[in-house]
């Protein structure tokens, strides 16, 4: 008899309750899902997620020619306590940053250890371009004082015209 009374709750139920639908583990909710989990007494530890941050453009290092210098004096007081793996950890270095500063050391150039350009370098010699950029520019206001000369020709004519005529400028002004 208590079999045919629940089977009724279940097909007809209260007045305003909604009937419970089964869902199966993968429909459950997050948290349905871990208070599943904590109640079989398993402990669950969240999968750490890499950070998605990432750097819109990366930026290449450069050294100043200081800083080389003290990182090879360092590396060379380092050698005989077998610390330079600390320091190259420490500065976030290669090893093949210390051979090749190195080498630009005992090649004795001056400005060896100074950063350079990336790059192809330029062909020409500096005095041309700057001659370039000059002719360029002489081009551009020759350009100009044409079309204000030719302004200042209509400006006269329209002048005249109107019965304004413009007086002439002395010799002395225009020079």
């Amino acid at each position: 008899m208590d079999h045919i009374v629940e089977l009724k709750r279940k097909i007809s139920p209260l007045p305003g309750a909604l009937p419970a639908t089964e869902r199966s583990e993968a429909e459950r909710s997050e948290g349905e899902r871990s208070a599943v989990a904590g109640k079989a007494g398993t402990m669950l530890r969240p999968i750490p997620r890499p950070d998605p941050e990432v750097v819109a453009k990366p930026r290449r290092r450069t050294f100043t020619a200081d800083y080389k210098q003290r990182i090879l004096n360092e590396a060379d007081a380092a050698r005989f306590s077998g610390t330079i793996g600390a320091l190259l950890r420490r500065e976030g270095l290669y090893s093949s940053h210390l051979v090749t500063w190195r080498r630009e050391r005992d090649a004795g150039i001056l400005d060896a250890l100074t950063p350079h350009r990336r790059g192809p370098k330029s062909k020409r010699h500096p005095l041309e371009e700057e001659n370039q950029k000059l002719r360029r520019q002489n081009e551009r206001l020759a350009e100009q004082l044409r079309k204000a000369e030719i302004i200042i020709d209509v400006q006269k004519k329209v002048a005249a015209l109107l019965g304004r005529p413009i007086p002439p400028l002395d010799p002395e002004e225009q020079s």
